[in-house]
């Protein structure tokens, strides 16, 4: 069995995959995976894209005409605060000995245009989405205004602050 994850980063924009900014990535998927409590060796697809790539996913996949920030694609319906452990995802590991958790895309246009708006760097933009979509591939969500919101805005926040990034 693998003991550590598996996280390609590709992109569909030139430079987008350069070695800071896939080394972001990796520690914002894997803080969040430790912080969650998985000690599972998983699989996260990262795709970074424009508004126009993340548009045309968002309508082939969720029939949505618009672009967005971060769209997520979990391969399992888990439940927040429950990660996926040996016993309850032994029989969903691939032949590698890895959990697909799935796929995430993120665009790199609104991670510049989102960092200008709520005045903070691209850096921290690009890892608070990259957590976000971890946190949806775990089970959580956000689609209420109430608890499950709140929920999952404390846990973006408790990562966001394990991996000293600030607003």
């Amino acid at each position: 069995m693998r003991k550590t994850h598996y996280l390609p980063v590709t992109a569909d924009v030139p430079g987008a995959t350069n070695q800071p900014t896939c080394a972001l990535l990796r520690k914002a998927i894997k803080t969040a995976l430790r912080l969650e409590g998985v000690t599972l060796p998983c699989e996260v697809d990262v795709l970074l894209t424009n508004d126009a790539g993340i548009h045309q996913i968002n309508l082939d996949m969720r029939r949505v005409d618009r672009p967005t920030d971060v769209l997520s694609f979990p391969e399992f319906d888990f439940k927040p605060g429950e990660p996926p452990t040996a016993e309850t995802a032994g029989d969903l590991l691939d032949s590698t000995g890895l959990l697909p958790l799935g796929d995430m895309v993120i665009s790199m246009e609104r991670v510049s245009a989102q960092a200008r708006e709520y005045g903070h760097s691209k850096r921290r933009e690009l890892a608070y989405l990259a957590v976000h979509s971890t946190l949806h591939l775990l089970g959580y969500d956000h689609m209420d205004e109430g608890a499950m919101k709140a929920q999952m805005r404390a846990r973006e926040d408790a990562v966001m602050e394990e991996l000293g990034i600030s607003r």
